[in-house]
């Protein structure tokens, strides 16, 4: 926490009660409670504030939107509105979902503060008011630090990356000072002790890189990259040995760079661990060193390849050196290490044809997962911004994906798409072309023309 956080709640005489709610796309073996919601507890917690933290998983059976709305009107119930915080992420998955609740938080008479963060916001430009009118305060990037500090007091303080709906927006990001942040495993935010097998966990923030389709950078430049001190990530590392995790995926938007990266792998190493390891890499920071480090340890090492087409990478600011690809690939199979490599389809540029050229690149160099994802435009992203430029326009889906634009029509997404799951359905066993891929993919009876995997 930051000095400043400390010192704004050591002043306080009575800290707001805060009532976190994450509403989040889930997978059945993951914990409770996501990782950054976590992360943001554990702050506020070991900050000595009260945190009512919820959880909801928008894509199980059974979500119901009207209990969360019930949920935060009974832990706020007893307190007036100067006491009590309601913070909340948006994401693109659940932003419908968190403006309707919005509407009808203040609908039913809830007047304490409505906090917001998460992607949604952060890389949202001027005008959250108007997207959100409900809300009273919006938290860009980190959030943990800005929710201390916002908790600490009922005064509309300056704080970077905070912005007050009604003031002047000066557009900027919060940042977390990570040698001192909590850890939610540690401090038992997300609990192990019940026989928690996977987890998601992070060892660094920031990436390198500039895709104009990814939300892991701050507008107009780099997301600089910074590494959560080596001693709390060992004291993690020998719980998760001790409580008998045995399935890890770490988010780093990219782990395979530097010694960090090395000396953790290492840990694990002398640790004894035998779970699984899922790490994303990039070919053009994969040396041997880190190969080498990899050597006795159960990884799967997942490659972001998009396209090998220089023209749509130059596009999404994404260009592959190939010689590395290929180089890459090699190493990859010569020593027996797991892999997986995921390309996008719906880019700028992109035609059904140059698609299945790149799904076939892959399947011609025996890549045992390939994956395919479609493209889709994140609020703040660049390409979001030249979606005109590239004539890219959307469906209606809840998560919208990119369907048409210059290149293709739908008739050819839905072509891709089907691709897409053609590959789902062979993880593992793909054969080794496109064409006979396709084989599995059959003209749909209800549209000539479009095409649908084969049962």
């Amino acid at each position: 926490m930051s000095a400043h956080a400390t010192e704004v709640l050591a002043a306080s005489p009575r800290p707001r009660r805060v009532i976190l709610v994450s509403i989040d796309w889930t997978r059945d073996k993951d914990p409770r409670i996501p990782l950054g919601h976590a992360s943001i507890v554990a702050s506020l917690r070991s900050a000595g504030v009260e945190v009512r933290a919820f959880s909801f998983p928008i894509n199980h059976p059974g979500f119901d939107a009207e209990r969360i709305l019930w949920d935060i009107l009974d832990n706020a119930r007893g307190l007036q509105p100067e006491q009590v915080d309601v913070g909340l992420g948006v994401y693109v998955w659940n932003d419908r979902v968190v403006k309707s609740l919005l509407v009808a938080l203040r609908r039913h008479g809830f007047r304490g503060r409505i906090v917001l963060g998460g992607p949604q916001i952060s890389y949202a430009g001027a005008g959250l008011e108007q997207l959100y009118p409900e809300a009273d305060v919006f938290v860009r990037g980190y959030g943990e630090e800005a929710m201390v500090a916002l908790a600490a007091t009922v005064e509309r303080i300056q704080f970077t990356g905070v912005h007050w709906a009604g003031q002047v927006d000066p557009g900027l990001q919060a940042q977390a000072k990570l040698e001192t942040l909590s850890s939610p495993f540690l401090g038992e935010v997300i609990d192990l002790s019940g026989g928690q097998r996977f987890i998601r966990w992070e060892t660094q923030r920031g990436c390198p890189f500039r895709c104009s389709f990814c939300q892991h950078r701050e507008a107009g430049s780099r997301l600089r990259r910074r590494d959560i001190p080596l001693a709390r990530l060992e004291r993690e590392m020998e719980l998760f040995v001790r409580s008998g995790v045995d399935d890890i995926a770490v988010l780093d938007p990219l782990f395979n760079l530097g010694d960090h990266a090395l000396a953790v792998l290492r840990t694990f190493r002398t640790l004894g661990y035998r779970g699984r390891l899922s790490l994303q890499c990039h070919f053009s920071t994969l040396d041997d060193e880190f190969l080498e480090a990899c050597e006795g340890l159960d990884v799967r090492l997942e490659f972001g390849l998009q396209t090998i087409h220089e023209r749509e990478a130059r596009a999404v600011d994404r260009v592959n050196d190939m010689r590395k690809v290929l180089e890459g690939i090699h190493k990859l199979h010569e020593r027996g290490l797991s892999f997986e490599v995921s390309i996008i389809f719906g880019l700028p540029e992109q035609t059904l044809e140059s698609f299945r050229r790149t799904v076939d690149f892959c399947l011609r160099q025996r890549v045992p997962v390939l994956k395919a994802f479609p493209l889709m435009l994140l609020r703040g992203t660049l390409l979001e911004r030249q979606r005109a430029r590239w004539g890219l326009e959307e469906n209606n889906e809840p998560i919208p994906s990119v369907i048409r634009s210059h290149t293709f029509d739908e008739r050819e997404w839905m072509r891709m798409e089907a691709l897409a799951e053609a590959l789902r359905r062979t993880e593992g066993r793909h054969p080794g072309d496109v064409e006979t891929l396709e084989e599995g993919v059959v003209p749909s009876p209800d549209t000539a023309g479009w095409w649908s995997p084969a049962a």
